[in-house]
């Protein structure tokens, strides 16, 4: 599992003053075990703030680095990686 921290805004709300807010919302995620892609997956307005991904793979050893890197509308980009235990 993967917690992307990330506002995920429509773009179809208003604020307290009644000004919308702007759109920004993961739209790219990309998930590589070395240099294996496991998944890759496009997002939109429809996912909630600070998404859970889950999934599966095959191949995956105990001490195998994984790789997560998402872009957003905004061209903002985020890259974390954890070891299998």
């Amino acid at each position: 599992m993967v917690l992307m921290p990330h506002p995920m805004e429509t773009g179809l709300r208003a604020d307290g003053s009644g000004q919308p807010l702007t759109a920004h919302y993961i739209t790219d995620v990309h998930v590589a075990v070395g240099e294996r892609t496991v998944l890759t997956a496009r997002m939109s307005i429809a996912v909630s703030a600070d998404p859970l991904l889950s999934f599966r793979f095959k191949g995956g050893r105990i001490g195998d680095r994984v790789r997560v890197t998402w872009q957003d509308n905004r061209g903002e980009r985020r890259t974390d990686e954890a070891s299998i235990t």
